[in-house]
């Protein structure tokens, strides 16, 4: 049963409150009770509006991390967790970075992706020992993610980050939460009381996937990875981001189908260089040393040929 001190805890809670517009969803037609959740959802974009000077340190603060060789550290549990392994599994075939550069803990292993493990978020040594099985070191940053801004294991996670020296953000659904108070720096847009009373999954998880998506995506174009609106470090490894690839080439350059396919081939299917090779006619050994003398910003190594 849970303690006194924990249903006290959960009172305090916005994200654990009733919601007073949602009070008869259960009475609804099916379209009235989808424009209520899409009406509350219309909510989470303008929190998060509030909330941007402290996404913008954090992105800041990864960039930092990337540039001295750490890591993005994304942890959480239950829906959150879940949010920070999508998000860290999608980087490597966006932006073609290593599969160690950003990666997410979930409370309980893999396992708990599908199926709860319970009692692995209420394990604040859990959320240490799985930072220090990675080897963590003061120039990697952590991010923990709980909705709820009290998830036992992201607190013990912040606390042993904090200790080794590495950057923390917390990312949490109430305002003066306990990770966001044990955290560098916190994100806490507030959504308010949920559709449905107790589940986060909802604005709260809308809120946070829209913030994921911000941190890495900004952090992703700060180092390089896009050109104006392009992804231009994408991963080919199917035949829709081939395609994909392809007409990127032909975005960037105005070149045709076939010399975007030639400049692709001579480039190894790399599309950045394949771009600086078709808009500044260097050659592939020229163009990659061109590209690392500015850490792969195509921009900066366009600008040299101005």
């Amino acid at each position: 049963m849970p303690t006194s001190n924990l249903l006290n805890d959960l009172a305090k809670l916005a994200s654990e409150g009733r919601n007073p517009d949602t009070l008869d969803i259960d009475r609804q037609s099916t379209l009235e009770m989808l424009t209520t959740i899409n009406n509350q959802d219309k909510q989470v974009p303008a929190a998060i509006a509030k909330v941007l000077p402290a996404i913008a340190a954090a992105v800041d603060s990864i960039v930092t991390a990337f540039q001295q060789g750490g890591r993005l550290i994304y942890m959480g549990a239950g829906t959150s967790g879940r949010l920070g392994v999508l998000d860290a599994s999608e980087c490597p075939p966006t932006f073609s970075v290593p599969p160690d550069m950003v990666i997410a803990l979930i409370a309980g292993g893999k396992e708990a992706m599908f199926r709860a493990q319970e009692g692995a978020e209420d394990n604040q040594q859990l959320g240490a020992d799985d930072l220090a099985a990675l080897t963590l070191t003061n120039k990697d940053i952590v991010v923990g993610i709980a909705a709820s801004g009290r998830t036992p294991y992201v607190l013990g996670g912040l606390a042993y980050a904090r200790k080794v020296g590495a950057t923390t953000v917390a990312l949490a659904c109430n305002s003066g939460s306990a990770i966001g108070l044990a955290a560098d720096i916190a994100i806490e847009p507030q959504v308010g009381p949920e559709v449905i009373t107790g589940s986060t999954r909802l604005k709260s998880g809308t809120a946070q996937k829209l913030v994921l998506n911000m941190l890495s995506t900004a952090s992703m174009i700060r180092i390089g990875k896009v050109y104006q609106n392009l992804m231009v470090d994408l991963n080919a490894s199917n035949l829709k981001l081939e395609a994909r690839a392809l007409r990127i080439v032909m975005q960037a350059t105005e070149a045709s189908e076939a010399q975007a396919i030639a400049a692709l081939k001579a480039a190894d299917n790399q599309v950045k260089l394949a771009i600086l090779m078709l808009l500044s006619g260097l050659d592939k050994d020229t163009a990659t040393a061109q590209l690392a003398q500015h850490q792969g910003g195509l921009n900066a190594a366009l600008s040299r040929q101005r």
